[in-house]
């Protein structure tokens, strides 16, 4: 449970109890490295809730198109929706994770993701993307409970976004 002591301060407290969270989880990580790989199973196995079930109640999440989902119901909502269209025939596998622990209770896990099986609205394949996926997460006596996460989509060769007459298209400043 997180209170709010103003701006720059927040106070966690974690209970020793049966949280709503172990009643809710399907897998709980037990250790930060678990989060990347059982957020790939759920996927993979298009099961929206126990994807879902990674999540603090009150999670934030934020997708590649800036989507933002501020607790554990809309997360698993949302990817219920795309898992079952555009993602229903979809995979991800991590390619590379990366853990940092900050402190003994709180870590960053960054995964670098491969999707395949996208299809587009007219039941088209498309093809392969890639994504870097940020997850902040946090220690709680069941295991690795993910407060945030964000996903980012890796455009090669491109350095930013940039819009133009209304649309939004990757640009490289670097060449002519």
């Amino acid at each position: 449970m997180l209170r709010s002591l103003g701006r720059s301060q927040t106070v966690i407290h974690m209970s020793r109890k049966t949280s709503s969270h172990q009643r809710f989880c399907k897998h709980i990580p037990e250790t930060p490295e678990d989060i990347p790989r059982l957020f790939a199973e759920a996927w993979n196995s298009k099961d929206a809730h126990a994807l879902a079930s990674l999540f603090a109640e009150e999670a934030e999440f934020v997708n590649v198109v800036g989507l933002w989902w501020h607790n554990r119901t809309d997360i698993e909502r949302a990817h219920h929706y795309g898992l079952s269209t555009f993602f229903r025939d979809s995979s991800i596998s991590a390619r590379r994770v990366k853990v940092r622990l900050i402190g003994e209770a709180v870590c960053i896990v960054h995964t670098r993701w491969k999707l395949t099986g996208q299809i587009g609205k007219a039941g088209e394949a498309l093809d392969d993307r890639s994504s870097i996926m940020v997850f902040v997460a946090e220690r709680s006596p069941e295991g690795w409970i993910i407060q945030a996460a964000q996903n980012t989509d890796i455009i090669p060769g491109m350095e930013t976004m940039a819009v133009r007459d209304g649309t939004m298209g990757a640009v490289d400043y670097r060449t002519g």
